[in-house]
């Protein structure tokens, strides 16, 4: 396969937020692939951690050490970071560069002092986390919006997450379900589509092959309007993948 049929894509972790640990943590993550340059860089999440180096541990965890609960906080803004992350595109180490896991405040800041403004902005998305107003901004400042965990609870069941196990799964929610066999289509197709319809780009994930193939075919039928809202009327403002959760951090 030839690199330039591939998007490859990586992510700024947060404990390499200062601003003179951006570029050595990308040309690492580079060299991992063995690639000269990723399409896409994300800034992971908008908090910054103290520097793990990584002879000490790598991939590091929300920890500084291995200690539970030991979360330590860098002095590093969003500001410093970004910047340096726009070093990477000068540098030609990242065609171009992202956010995940903004909310609308931060992202307002950030536009601000952005030379090179994010290309996109990545976040969990599901009938049970809608974030209608989240997109309208997002979308008005022309950046394209990528939905993570499109099936809700269903990928944090497999992490042993309680909050998942105590939520009712999407995949056999009755509203999902009906719809679903109105279109002949899995209840996993029904919710990529109803994503895709709404403006924005998918990154499911699946180990299975079979779903894997299923999940390319949901731009081949379309939801209607009342079919839509109904979906979008599942919103409880649930978020899964909650640093307040893992870290203990008052975010």
């Amino acid at each position: 396969m030839k690199r330039e049929d591939l998007f490859l894509v990586s992510k700024l972790w947060n404990s390499f937020h200062d601003g003179d640990k951006v570029e050595p943590i990308c040309r690492k993550q580079l060299a991992d692939w063995g690639i000269d340059s990723f399409d896409l860089y994300i800034m992971h999440f908008p908090v910054a951690l103290k520097y793990v180096p990584v002879e000490t541990r790598y991939p590091p965890s929300w920890t500084h050490t291995e200690k539970e609960g030991d979360v330590q906080l860098s002095n590093a803004t969003i500001q410093e970071t970004w910047h340096a992350m726009e070093d990477l595109v000068h540098k030609g180490l990242a065609k171009s560069i992202g956010i995940s896991n903004f909310q609308g405040s931060l992202i307002l800041d950030l536009l601000r002092y952005a030379k090179i403004r994010p290309a996109t902005l990545q976040i969990e998305h599901h009938p049970y986390l809608v974030q209608p107003t989240l997109l309208q901004l997002a979308q008005s400042e022309g950046i394209a919006v990528t939905a993570n965990s499109s099936f809700g609870p269903q990928s944090f069941i497999e992490l042993e997450w309680q909050k998942a196990k105590d939520t009712p799964v999407l995949f056999e929610h009755p509203t999902i379900v009906t719809i679903a066999e109105k279109h002949k289509k899995t209840p996993a197709q029904v919710l990529l589509r109803w994503a895709t319809q709404r403006g924005l780009a998918v990154i499911p994930k699946s180990n299975n092959a079979a779903r894997l193939a299923q999940n390319l075919e949901v731009t081949g039928f379309d939801l209607d309007e009342k079919e839509l809202e109904a979906i979008s009327g599942l919103d409880r403002n649930l978020r899964f993948n909650n640093p307040t959760d893992v870290s203990g951090l008052p975010l």
